[in-house]
């Protein structure tokens, strides 16, 4: 990996002035805007990128500080972005706050909150390794059980001598050299999917976030037998219109007990946890490149009447559309393009 600037003829995509930079970005990137913080007489920039469907590699050189603002667009995806400062430092300023990570330190963020981007340092060299937004989503339904929409407010800087930054770190540093340079994770889907998982799995449990409290809850007790019951009824029966009087029935109490002990034991109404069932099966249909149903099939085979409310369900849950998610299976993908004469 390039450490100065005797390395940047080792970039994929380099050039010796700020506008080439820009130019290059604006067209990776979507609507990109920047500014030099301080004038240089020659600015020399490179980058590398590695992608796959769920994650992307990003290695930048450059001479001076300068920062940046990128507008989200519809075609933007959403990523928890992990920096790692080789040389230099990166910062991110959300509103009246700015935090920033230098060497021995991390900087977490999600690429749709801030309003701006700073790179400081001369002979600046960064990783960005970027997650697919919906697998930290599907961590956090799947560690608090309820779908998740909004800021997750992570605290964005993580110390690699901390314990969480070195588990954090270890991890981020085997996904970028498991895809950099066509590596063997980029050929084995399966092994790069847990490995993402694991890393957001880490996150989600041991940064500081909006939801970190739910996590100091101590373990429930075992879910009473009425209970129990309902969740097996629901998982037997996902494909039918069932209601909640049907689940209450089936599991031998009243409507009112049958939501008491969904709220103590799972935290959550169950009418909730049959949704976040129905949303899990149909997500598995989308997610085989065997299934050849309609969209519309789908939603009615798994008890969604309404698409336009099932898309908006399953998009604050996954991070992505439906659409999205059936488009991607079985492609490789590969997000970013830059012209030969960028190279």
């Amino acid at each position: 990996m390039p450490e100065n600037s005797t390395a940047h003829a080792s970039f994929q995509f380099r050039g010796s002035s700020f506008d080439s930079m820009i130019e290059t970005l604006g067209g990776a990137f979507g609507t990109f805007d920047a500014e030099p913080i301080s004038q240089a007489r020659d600015f020399r920039w490179g980058i590398d990128l590695s992608a796959c469907d769920s994650a992307v590699l990003i290695t930048g050189f450059h001479q001076t500080d300068f920062q940046f603002h990128i507008e989200p667009t519809a075609d933007t995806t959403e990523y928890l972005s992990i920096v790692v400062p080789r040389s230099g430092g990166m910062g991110v300023t959300y509103g009246p706050r700015t935090a920033e990570a230098g060497q021995g330190e991390l900087l977490l963020y999600n690429n749709f909150e801030p309003n701006s981007v700073i790179m400081r340092g001369e002979e600046n060299v960064v990783d960005e390794l970027l997650i697919n937004w919906s697998v930290v989503l599907q961590t956090l339904g799947q560690t608090f059980e309820a779908p998740f929409d909004g800021s997750l407010d992570l605290v964005p800087q993580v110390s690699l001598a901390t314990p969480a930054g070195q588990l954090i770190g270890n991890l981020t540093e085997t996904i970028m050299g498991g895809i950099r340079n066509d590596g063997p994770l980029l050929q084995s889907p399966i092994a790069m999917a847990h490995v993402t998982q694991a890393l957001a799995d880490v996150v989600v449990r041991l940064v500081p976030h909006r939801l970190s409290h739910l996590l100091d809850k101590k373990p429930c007790l075992i879910a009473p037998r009425h209970v129990r019951r309902a969740i097996e009824f629901m998982q037997a029966n996902i494909s039918r219109p069932i209601t909640m009087p049907m689940v209450a029935e089936a599991a031998g109490v009243s409507v009112r007990a049958l939501e008491t002990g969904f709220r103590a034991f799972r935290d959550t109404t169950p009418a909730a946890y049959l949704l976040r069932l129905r949303l899990r099966a149909a997500r598995q249909d989308l997610l085989d490149p065997d299934n050849n149903q309609p969209m519309r099939k789908i939603c009615l085979k798994w008890g969604f009447f309404h698409f336009g409310r099932f898309s908006a369900v399953y998009r604050s849950t996954y991070g992505e559309n439906p659409s999205d998610t059936r488009r991607r299976v079985g492609s490789s993908t590969a997000p970013y393009v830059f012209s030969d004469a960028q190279r």
